[in-house]
């Protein structure tokens, strides 16, 4: 006699995996009856990294080599249009290059600025900041010094923490924000404030104040050796950290952005089964820059758990790896100038790129004028209709600009054009013809054609290739 136990074992799993595809499916179906947004065209779906890889074209093809990327950033160093390497700064300048280079930044701004309270400034308002500046302490050979930065830290365009908003009164935006400084990276200090808790700094593609408190100034050789250093850990997620260190606050989580690179300690060199207090095997030892109390440099070793998103060595560049990156940020607050301890579009955009070891000018106007890449531009006024077929040749990781913005392509659905980007705020005309207006504030995903403002005003698409 047969037994029934195998066929009835195969029906209780034919069984099991309906119940689970139907589970998946009513699942599904409840996050996108319950997924409430006023952007029109964007279902639950599209905001998973793994929706538009599906459909990008070769997406784990590599669009640059490394070689490509370092002759990329060779270029634009050797320009100085918008890169600049500080380390290659001199041991002294002359002073009133340095007064000149500090006035090109940090002056009262031509439009009216105010206080979170509603109080405009005026020159006495400034006049403060003006003093802190002590331009008047500025030798006829002024010293230069090198360092590297501790903490992330702010740029400002004075040497303050005041924060000012335009007109409208947008507490978002602090418009004396300029951008931000990051673990590791190299500067040329040209001047120090009155008070010496401001410095006047250079890094690869910025200039303006930082706080001294994030700053360790050390000999140019060692910074240069710290930051050639073949072997690093790039970190990939949005905001990773060293781990917690009971015994010495200057290593004890650390925050470390996208793009963050340190030299790594291999195992066999650092010979030993223990840092502080912690053995080193389950996670990265790294070289991470400290201050000293007198201002100077100790570069220490620390670490940085396995279970961090970060990577030995840049990632390669696909728009597969582009696409994730860029997903890492969804619903990051936008900050205005690296502000609210974010980034803004161009950062958001700066921070994806340095993945893959590509350095790219802090501004939107300097990313778009700049001739790397292959770039379609339109004058002002071009008329929407010219400019559409161009948009029909964009892929996942093309840039789109236009006035004081930046946004990334990710792809097409129903052979429209869909965005990722960080940006501040939201106004289109939807299906029906009414006016949609309202906030992002953060990292979105949009569609482009519903955005007339949009379309009227990208005046370049830049294929990074």
């Amino acid at each position: 006699m047969l037994s029934l136990k195998p066929y009835l074992k195969l029906c209780l799993l034919i069984t099991a995996f309906q119940i689970a595809g139907c589970q998946k499916n009513t699942n599904q179906d409840v996050l996108e009856q319950s997924f409430y947004h006023n952007v029109e065209g964007v279902t639950e779906q599209k905001l998973h990294p793994e929706y538009w890889i599906a459909k990008a074209t070769q997406p784990s093809k590599v669009i640059m080599s490394a070689e490509k990327i370092n002759e990329f950033n060779a270029l634009q160093f050797q320009s100085k249009e918008y890169l600049t390497d500080p380390l290659t700064y001199p041991s002294t300048m002359v002073g009133t290059e340095v007064t000149a280079l500090i006035k090109e930044i940090s002056k009262p701004s031509k439009y009216d600025r105010f206080y979170p309270d509603g109080t405009k400034l005026t020159q006495a308002h400034y006049q403060p900041y003006l003093d802190e500046m002590a331009l008047e302490q500025i030798t006829a050979e002024q010293t230069i010094g090198f360092a590297l930065v501790t903490k992330r830290a702010v740029m400002r365009m004075l040497p303050t923490l005041d924060r000012v908003l335009n007109s409208g009164m947008d507490y978002d935006i602090d418009r004396f924000q300029e951008t931000a400084a990051f673990p590791g990276e190299a500067l040329a200090i040209l001047h120090t404030s009155k008070s010496g808790e401001w410095m006047f700094v250079q890094n690869y593609n910025y200039r303006a104040w930082i706080q001294t408190k994030h700053v360790a100034v050390g000999e140019k050789a060692d910074i240069e050796k710290f930051k050639h250093s073949k072997d690093f850990l790039l970190i990939t997620g949005a905001k990773e950290f060293t781990t917690f260190n009971p015994y010495d606050e200057s290593t004890s989580e650390v925050q470390l952005d996208m793009g963050v690179t340190l030299p790594l300690i291999s195992y066999e060199d650092f010979e030993k089964h223990e840092l502080d207090r912690l053995n080193p095997y389950t996670g990265h030892i790294v070289q991470l820059p400290t201050r000293n109390a007198d201002g100077t440099l100790t570069i220490k070793p620390s670490l940085i758990p396995r279970s961090a998103d970060v990577n030995i060595g840049y990632l390669a560049h696909t728009k597969e790896n582009i696409i994730k990156q860029s997903f890492k940020f969804l619903g990051e607050r936008y900050g205005g100038g690296h502000g609210c301890n974010a980034r803004d579009c161009t950062g958001f955009i700066g921070e994806i790129y340095k993945s893959f070891g590509l350095l790219m000018p802090r501004n939107t106007g300097q990313q778009s004028k700049a001739e790397y890449g292959e770039n379609i531009r339109f004058d002002k006024g071009t008329p929407i209709n010219t400019k559409m077929p161009k948009f029909n040749t964009m892929e996942a990781g093309d840039l789109v600009y236009l006035p004081g913005h930046v946004a990334m392509v990710l792809g097409y659905d129903d052979d429209k054009p869909f965005l990722i980007h960080d940006v501040h705020g939201l106004g289109y005309h939807n299906s029906k013809g009414e006016k949609i207006s309202g906030i992002l504030n953060g990292v979105s995903v949009t569609p482009l054609l519903a955005f007339e403002s949009y379309l009227k005003g990208i005046y370049n698409i830049k294929k990074i290739r």
